[in-house]
C-alpha cells in the first residue's frame, strides 16, 4: 500500500506554479528532512517507490521541476542553477532551514548546484547517477539528447502529464527543445566549487551507467574521499564523510529501480550509522 503525502499542492516559486509533496512532519522530527529531486522528464510519481520507503524513516519533500509532472512550463529559460534556486525557494516557503538532498540524474546535478549555491541549507548530499560537468557523460549520451524528438514521447507519461496542465502541442514541443538544450549543455562546476561546500556526500553510479566511472571517482576525490588512514589500518574507525557506490551490471535507467538495494546504504549514511569492524583475528 502506498504512503499518502501529508500535504501537497502548488506554490508560487520564482515565476512558477511549482507542485510539491510533503511526507511526514517537517517540524519536530528527530531526523533531518530529505529533499528528493527527480531526473529529467520525471515527476514526483516517477520516484514513488523511493519516496514510500524513505518516508518510513524520515520526513520527505519532493517537487516537480519546471515543465515536469504537474509544474507547468513558462517562458523562463531552464538551467541547473535556476532549478537549484527554485529548490531553495521551496524550502524557504515551507520554512525548512536544513535538509539532506537526494538527486537522481538531472536532479543530482541540481542537488550539486544547491549545495554550492546554498551550502547552509544542505546537511548531506546524495548524488545518484549525475555529473558536475558536461564531460562526465559519455559522448553518446549527449548525442542521444540532442537527437530527441516529440515522437519519442508520444503517448508517454511525460507527454500526458504535460498536456493535462497545458493542452497545447506547440508548448510541449517548446518544452522539449528547452530540455534538449539543458541536457546537451549540461552545467560546469569547477573543482574549487565542488570542494567548497561542507555537506557530507554520497556518490552512486552503475558500472554500465551513462556517467563515466572515472568522473564519479573524480567527484569522490574532490569531496574528500580516498582516506589513506583506513586503507592502511584495514578498518574504518568512524563513518566516512564521503562515500562512493558503484553498482554492478547496472545502467543509468536501471539504477532508478534499485531503491530496495540502495535504501539500507542510504539510511546508514543519512543516520551516521558507525561502521562495525568484524572480529576476524
Amino acid at each position: 500500500m502506498g504512503v499518502e503525502p501529508t500535504s501537497s499542492g502548488w506554490l508560487p516559486i520564482n515565476g512558477l506554479s511549482l507542485y510539491h509533496e510533503v511526507y511526514g512532519e517537517l517540524r519536530g522530527s528527530a531526523r533531518t528532512p530529505l529533499l528528493v529531486i527527480p531526473g529529467g522528464f520525471m515527476g514526483t510519481g516517477s520516484m514513488a517507490d523511493w519516496i514510500h520507503q524513505l518516508a518510513a524513516e524520515r520526513p520527505v519533500i519532493i517537487f516537480d521541476q519546471q515543465g515536469h509532472g504537474r509544474t507547468p512550463d513558462t517562458s523562463r529559460p531552464m538551467s541547473y542553477e535556476q532549478f537549484a534556486d527554485d529548490a531553495a525557494a521551496l524550502l524557504e516557503a515551507l520554512r525548512v532551514e536544513r535538509v539532506a538532498v537526494l538527486g537522481y540524474s538531472q536532479g543530482g546535478s541540481v542537488a550539486l548546484q544547491l549545495a554550492v549555491r546554498r551550502p547552509s541549507l544542505v546537511e548531506k548530499l546524495i548524488v545518484l547517477s549525475a555529473t558536475y560537468r558536461r564531460d562526465g557523460w559519455y559522448p553518446s549520451v549527449l548525442k542521444g539528447i540532442s537527437g530527441l524528438t516529440a515522437a519519442a514521447f508520444a503517448g508517454t507519461a511525460v507527454e500526458r502529464a504535460f498536456l493535462e496542465h497545458t493542452p497545447d502541442r506547440a508548448a510541449f514541443d517548446a518544452y522539449l527543445e528547452k530540455m534538449k538544450v539543458l541536457g546537451s549543455n549540461d552545467h560546469h562546476l569547477s573543482d574549487g566549487q565542488v570542494r567548497s561546500f561542507p555537506a557530507k556526500t554520497m556518490i552512486i553510479v552503475g558500472d554500465a551507467d551513462s556517467v563515466r566511472p572515472e568522473h564519479a571517482l573524480a567527484l569522490f576525490r574532490l569531496r574528500g574521499g580516498g582516506d589513506e588512514q583506513p586503507a592502511g589500518a584495514g578498518v574504518l574507525q568512524e563513518s566516512p564523510a564521503t562515500r562512493l557506490v558503484i553498482m554492478p551490471a547496472m545502467s543509468h535507467v536501471g539504477l532508478a529501480a534499485e531503491s530496495a538495494t540502495l535504501l539500507p546504504m542510504l539510511n546508514a549514511f543519512l543516520d551516521d550509522v558507525p561502521p562495525v569492524p568484524p572480529d576476524l583475528f
